[in-house]
């Protein structure tokens, strides 16, 4: 009989072994996932005088390359904190933003309402893509049966790719993200897969799916050679140039927005509330409130003891848990046998399918070809 081996466990964060198998921890105990944060916060973080200064120097940059145009930036609005928190920065710096909601489907009505609310106070313009709701569950079934771990690949694809075509539409030069280091820069790398992989998503839809997907928006070549050579579009992660404590963030704009909470993070889809809270623990044996935690630790805005006792209870309410079981697998047409059958599959990698090379390894002609064009007055 062998003796597992007792995890090893970080002494800043709650991640150990279990979570992340390639956890290496310093002399003083601190994991990987930890030193990455530090230095991911000393070279992107900006705070005080220094941050406000950097970031006016955005917003002029934006509002400069802007000019004569409807819209100086495009934003994702999803309803939940990051987003409506960027939104809010946005306004407060004067910038003239396309809000952009990708609509899958699965939105909890604390979501519509948020986005409601906040389209509403600021006064902005609200693009609201309604998938087509057949090809979007076909693609969910096929990332299940493949019997990968990053299912909200599907999701985090059709937002990048919706906002890259209203970029391209309305010659847009900047994209606003809500990305940030402070809350989302801790995560074991195998939790998750590059999710402006067109090519792999093709794939896993190919070998699993059913129907062809006409409208389902796609992240293709042509797109982001479009988006990176000829649009010059830039990606601003506006939130770390900003304070960000996240409990300070949610009172302000449930004051100044009449934001409503809605638990988790990412709570405001009930799909990934049902897939952090049952597929992920269950098949995959990650409770990815333990980055999420983790984070706000290297952040200096949790203790390691307060997400300790936050792990002690159940990530979700057992009962919203049960009614959100019933209610994902109605949506997506399986019975309870077959999905308990797709969560028996043995795991598989998500490298196993094809993957996307680089542009600059596919095409390693266009950085001449771009020369060329600035040359002749046509980039």
């Amino acid at each position: 009989m062998s003796i597992q081996a007792e995890p090893v466990r970080c002494t800043r964060c709650v991640l150990d072994s279990r979570d992340d198998p390639a956890l290496v921890l310093d002399a003083a105990g601190r994991c990987n996932h930890c030193r990455r944060y530090d230095e991911l916060a000393a070279r992107e973080v900006f705070r005080g005088d220094d941050g406000e200064r950097r970031l006016q120097e955005i917003a002029a940059a934006v509002k400069r390359r802007g000019q004569g145009r409807r819209y100086d930036c495009v934003l994702g609005l999803s309803g939940g904190v990051d987003s409506t928190y960027l939104a809010y920065q946005a306004h407060r710096l004067g910038l003239r933003p396309l809000a952009v909601h990708f609509d899958n489907g699965w939105n909890t009505e604390q979501a519509v309402g948020n986005i409601e609310n906040i389209v509403k106070r600021l006064g902005l313009d609200l693009h609201t893509l309604v998938v087509d709701w057949d090809e979007f569950r076909d693609v969910q079934l096929a990332y299940l049966r493949a019997s990968v771990i990053d299912i909200e690949a599907v999701t985090d694809h059709a937002i990048l790719a919706t906002l890259h075509r209203l970029a391209r539409q309305h010659k847009i030069r900047y994209i606003l993200s809500g990305t940030n280091v402070v809350t989302e820069a801790v995560l074991p790398r195998h939790w998750i897969f590059d999710k402006a992989d067109h090519v792999n998503l093709s794939a896993i839809h190919a070998a699993h799916g059913t129907r062809a997907l006409a409208t389902f928006p796609l992240f293709d070549t042509w797109l982001k050679l479009y988006c990176r050579r000829w649009l010059k579009l830039e990606t601003v992660s506006l939130l770390n140039y900003v304070p960000y404590v996240k409990e300070d963030a949610k009172r302000l704009i449930a004051s100044e927005l009449g934001w409503r909470d809605y638990g988790g993070k990412h709570f405001e889809s009930i799909f990934t509330r049902f897939y952090q809270s049952y597929i992920l623990p269950t098949k995959f044996n990650v409770d990815k409130r333990k980055a999420h935690l983790s984070n706000l630790i290297c952040s200096g805005q949790l203790t390691r003891d307060e997400a300790v006792q936050e792990l002690a209870q159940p990530s979700c309410d057992p009962a919203t848990l049960a009614v959100d079981k019933a209610f994902v697998l109605k949506k997506l047409g399986l019975s309870s046998e077959e999905f308990e059958r797709l969560l028996r599959l043995p795991i598989r990698s998500h490298a196993e399918f094809p993957r996307e090379q680089a542009l600059h390894v596919r095409y390693p002609v266009l950085g001449p070809l771009r020369a060329a064009a600035r040359w002749m007055g046509v980039a």
